[in-house]
């Protein structure tokens, strides 16, 4: 018996680990999938007269189908925000939302009838078609970057390679102390830059034309090749440990990248979001203002 609930506990575990996209062997991708098509059939069996169109009473059963499960499926941040397990748990609950999401794809556009203009109908529709494509794109990052951003890591945190930077600093300065002016100047504008300055756009595309650690390195490793030093010049103490930092900071610099990547398009997904529900409230209201 002991035996038998030991590897019950196992499997349980092992069960954890499961992705969200399959969660219990891909329910919600079935569920998904005979809404679709259901939605499909129906709108080629059923006659619609003089043609499918979005104020008919079939195109009103699509859309307040459609309305409900985008409503629903904006509730998963306050889900996010409740720790729960079992059949609702979050893995579920993102589960069903990216695969209802892009059902959404099918029972709009039939609900629309295939019928678009320019007009708040069609700005709900684009809004919406958006919102997927950008949640799409969401599920994309988070399946590929996080076991770069490991591999990127080598098993480090953030904050163990900005301390690392910050340890580095502290003997620059100190080996600073015995060069010239000159070779002072650049350690000391290493000290000084910001090495992430330059905003979000900067830190995605990892681009750091100005970076002074990079210079002063290479003015430094140039002037080193010139006049060669012994084994206890303080230049070459001051070469080896912006060398270190440069590595550092390519590490970083490429971690903060990926990160950004991993949540820049929550800032797009959920305003956008925000902007459907209003568009589409106003979809509504039209409807049946003019109804």
């Amino acid at each position: 018996m002991a035996g038998r609930a030991a590897q019950s506990g196992r499997v349980r575990s092992d069960g954890t680990h499961e992705g969200f996209l399959r969660h219990e062997n891909f329910r919600w991708l079935k569920i998904a999938t005979i809404i679709s098509l259901l939605a499909i059939v129906s709108y080629l069996l059923i006659d619609v007269q003089p043609r499918h169109n979005g104020g008919s009473w079939f195109g009103y059963t699509l859309g307040t189908i459609g309305v409900l499960i985008i409503l629903w499926l904006s509730l998963i941040g306050i889900r996010k925000r409740k720790m729960s397990r079992g059949h609702w748990s979050l893995k579920a609950w993102t589960s069903a939302h990216v695969y209802l999401g892009l059902s959404l794809i099918v029972i709009a556009t039939l609900h629309t009838g295939f019928q678009l203009g320019w007009n708040v109908h069609t700005l709900a529709y684009v809004l919406m078609m958006i919102v997927i494509l950008s949640g799409v794109w969401g599920i994309s990052v988070y399946a590929t970057l996080p076991k770069v951003m490991s591999a990127n890591r080598d098993q480090t945190t953030e904050a163990q390679m900005l301390a690392s930077l910050r340890s580095i600093d502290r003997q620059l300065h100190d080996a600073a102390q015995p060069l010239d002016q000159n070779y002072a100047e650049l350690v000391r504008s290493s000290l000084d830059q910001d090495p992430f300055g330059g905003g979000i756009i900067r830190r995605m595309a990892n681009r750091y034309a100005t970076c002074k650690t990079r210079k002063a390195h290479d003015e430094i490793l140039l002037i080193m090749g010139s006049q060669p030093g012994g084994k206890d010049d303080p230049l070459e103490k001051v070469g080896s440990l912006l060398g270190r930092k440069r590595a550092i900071l390519a590490r970083t610099r490429k971690h903060l990248q990926l990160k950004a990547m991993l949540e820049i398009w929550l800032y797009l997904h959920v305003p956008l979001t925000f902007a459907l529900i209003a568009a589409l409230v106003a979809h509504i209201v039209s409807v049946f203002f003019y109804w």
